[in-house]
């Protein structure tokens, strides 16, 4: 089997469980996510590998991290995640990605990611749930962060938070590669 079709199956498993933890029907969760009724059948019964927008639209409807949803077993207190098995969720031919390093619950979903932005390219996110907020820190190059329409330049070696319940996109306008690590911290479902 491959390592997508165990993705799939995994996140199947996932969505249907915390659906079930949520008490949520399908047609509660395709409202609170905004995804359609029929995209979560096929989810849950691991026909289709959605968009990693739509797994972050259920994750944040369910109120948990997409590490949850991708591995819901809950393993020993302290879990090492080996450099090989980090999830590389977002990616382009030119060599931008994005890989999901661990998360967690604590209390609500909390994640923390490695991000690669060739020159020139961009990633945009929807805004993510009241109270949801971001932490980055700039490794390399110069980060061109924009949110709710205002634009922020975030050199190397400099941090920034924000609110992350506002449009916002993360762009590399310069000529080098901008690398930084992202941690999304979302609060719990009420």
């Amino acid at each position: 089997m491959s390592d997508l079709d165990l993705l799939t199956q995994s996140l199947a498993r996932s969505v249907k469980h915390w659906r079930g933890v949520r008490g949520f029907t399908l047609d509660v969760l395709a409202a609170r996510a905004g995804v359609s009724r029929g995209m979560l059948i096929q989810i849950e019964q691991a026909r289709t590998n959605p968009s990693l927008g739509t797994v972050v639209k259920i994750g944040d409807a369910l109120g948990v991290s997409i590490t949850t949803l991708l591995d819901y077993e809950k393993g020993p207190k302290v879990r090492v995640v080996p450099a090989d098995q980090a999830v590389r969720l977002w990616h382009t031919e030119a060599g931008s990605h994005s890989r999901l390093l661990a998360g967690t619950e604590a209390p609500g979903p909390l994640e923390l990611w490695d991000w690669r932005l060739m020159p020139g390219e961009r990633s945009g996110s929807e805004p993510h749930p009241a109270g949801t907020v971001e932490i980055l820190h700039v490794t390399a190059g110069e980060l061109t962060l924009t949110v709710d329409g205002a634009e922020y330049r975030v050199p190397a070696g400099a941090s920034v938070t924000f609110e992350a319940d506002a449009p916002h996109v993360y762009a590399n306008d310069g000529d080098i590669p901008t690398e930084m690590v992202l941690a999304v911290s979302v609060p719990p479902v009420a």
